[in-house]
């Protein structure tokens, strides 16, 4: 009855995800029609005179969130090794949770104290390559580091922990160093799980919105050629006020329908990527 009622379940999850699939397919229709492959590969979003491309929103989001994810990683997996290697099981579980606790805070709060304090300390510091102000996309990924940092943690401090303790022990019977132990044998063995931890980072960091939409810029047709410019991603253009202009006109509500598909997508698959990552690993 149980194992039923999971299958039940577990369906229930894929029609609702294959429904919403099917409802932004069919909403994004017209402009499917009208760009064609255009739509993905074009560099100017136009609505008024109906020209629609997405590309610059695409680059936007990937550029942020690996500018993100290069920032969390090394902090993350370093803080992940002293959580699970060096602390006492009492003192890891507090640490931890502190740690998961960041997760907590919504994202309009670093949202706000990005505009308070991020945005300003950009601009000064890198005032001298003459930004225009400090809402760029570099301080979108850096705020977006500070907030996918407790999912990098968490998750790699679990596949280290993972690691049999026999493994450490024999590493140290050969004469291995507790570095050299971790370096050599615990690093290597959960290497799947901390891949599948940055996946599921990258996936968080990809679908983030209002403390995205708060500091990077919304400069629309602007391709990120360079980080401290102000751009557009995915998110801070859905999450903007032209979503109820374009509810008016069918075509311009497919673009932006087309948009929370291509968000879907891309968001779906990474973070299926990362769960399948951390499975095989497990």
């Amino acid at each position: 009855m149980t194992r039923a009622f999971s299958w039940l379940l577990s369906l229930g999850a894929l029609a609702a995800l294959a429904l919403l699939l099917g409802v932004f397919a069919w909403q994004s229709g017209p402009v499917w029609q009208h760009e064609g492959a255009g739509y993905v590969t074009g560099g100017k979003w136009f609505f008024r005179q109906h020209e629609f491309g997405a590309l610059p929103m695409i680059c936007g989001s990937v550029v942020v969130a690996l500018v993100a994810l290069i920032m969390a990683a090394p902090l993350g997996l370093g803080a992940a090794v002293f959580i699970a290697e060096y602390l006492p099981r009492r003192s890891r579980l507090a640490v931890k949770m502190l740690v998961e606790l960041l997760a907590g805070v919504p994202s309009v709060v670093y949202g706000l104290l990005g505009i308070l304090l991020l945005r300003d300390w950009v601009y000064e510091t890198f005032e001298r390559f003459d930004p225009l102000s400090g809402d760029t996309l570099l301080t979108a990924g850096i705020l977006l580091a500070v907030m996918v940092l407790p999912t990098v943690v968490t998750l790699a401090d679990d596949a280290l922990r993972a690691v049999p303790a026999t493994q450490r022990r024999a590493a140290r019977a050969l004469g291995l160093t507790r570095a050299e132990a971790i370096w050599s044998v615990c690093l290597p063995q959960a290497r799947r799980g901390i891949g599948a931890a940055l996946l599921l980072s990258l996936g968080r960091a990809l679908g983030e919105t209002i403390a995205v939409f708060l500091v990077v810029g919304r400069q629309d047709n602007n391709l990120p050629v360079q980080l401290l410019g102000a751009g557009q991603t995915l998110t801070s253009k859905l999450g903007g006020s032209e979503t109820n202009i374009a509810y008016g006109d069918p075509l311009h509500w497919g673009a932006m329908m087309g948009l929370g598909l291509l968000l879907l997508l891309l968001t779906g698959a990474v973070t299926l990527l990362g769960s399948l990552k951390g499975r095989r690993d497990a």
